[in-house]
Formats: structure tokens, C-alpha cells, sequence
């Protein structure tokens, strides 16, 4: 993790994505994950109405996060923070500003899928009040084959 300062934090902007912001998003996005989402998964996610948003630390997105609501759930199906800032607190900001927005929409419930080897993401879903409700057999791509998926879930009500 680089130097990320608790003023940091503080200083840090979430704001709605814009196609303008792709190239930053998928710089990290590369960088971030072995199976990266593309520019058109982007731009179909902006094109539907899903809720996406950028976080900006002094003009330079350091995340995002892609939510889609519908029919009182919530599914939270990107959220990513520059490799260079994790570990620092802005997948907790972005968590919370995604709850916040499913809350807005009347969501009784919050759903993701997490991988099993992503440790660091599982510990923040579990620290904000996600549980395990299920997996997903297969879900992920990875390396060797295929990687299942665990289910979380955060009830609002």
C-alpha cells in the first residue's frame, strides 16, 4: 500500500461516474484484477441506469463501485480500488456510500459476490455487517479453472 494519510480519507470525493472517467477506471481495473471488467460491461452499466460511482482523491480516481437496484434488493457488483490505495480505508468509504445509495432506493437488502481467496474484501464485508448467505459454484474465472463465489448479503431492515 502507498502512503495513504487519514487526512486522505477526509479529502476524498465519491461522485457519479462518466464515460469521461473510463480510462482512469480501466487503468485500474488492469491492474486490479486478473479478469478484468471492459470498457463496454462499463459503459452498458452507466447506459442502464445502475447507480456507478467514482471516488477522487486531489483530481485522480482511486476507485469505483457499480450498484444496480431493483424490485427492493441491491446488488453491489463492482466495487475497486486502486491496488496502490488499499488497505487505506477507501473500500470501507466506498462501501458505505453504496449502502447509503441502496438505502435512497428503498432496498431491504444488499447482495455481492466475493471470492474465497479475496481475504481482505471478505473481512470488510463481514466488518460492515454482511454475512455469508450462499455461494455460486464456478463463478469466477481464474488460472486454474474456475473459482466459486461466496454470497453476501446486509439486510436493511
Amino acid at each position: 500500500m502507498a502512503s495513504v494519510m487519514q487526512d486522505d480519507l477526509q479529502r476524498i470525493s465519491i461522485r457519479p461516474m462518466l464515460e469521461a472517467d473510463l480510462d482512469g477506471i480501466l487503468e485500474i481495473e488492469g491492474r486490479a484484477y486478473p479478469y478484468p471488467w471492459s470498457r463496454g460491461v462499463f459503459k452498458d452499466c452507466l447506459r442502464s441506469g445502475y447507480s456507478c460511482w467514482v471516488a477522487d482523491l486531489d483530481k485522480s480516481i482511486r476507485g469505483y463501485g457499480v450498484l444496480s437496484v431493483a424490485a427492493g434488493e441491491s446488488h453491489i457488483l463492482n466495487v475497486c480500488i486502486d491496488p496502490d490505495c488499499q488497505g487505506g480505508g477507501f473500500g470501507r468509504a466506498m462501501m458505505h456510500h453504496l449502502m447509503e445509495r441502496a438505502e435512497d432506493f428503498h432496498a431491504e437488502a444488499i447482495y455481492l459476490e466475493v471470492r474465497p481467496s479475496n481475504k481482505s474484501a471478505y473481512q470488510l464485508y463481514t466488518s460492515l455487517g454482511f454475512n455469508e448467505v450462499g455461494h455460486r459454484k464456478d463463478y469466477y474465472p481464474d488460472p486454474s479453472g474456475r473459482e466459486d463465489a461466496l454470497i453476501m448479503a446486509y439486510s436493511f431492515i
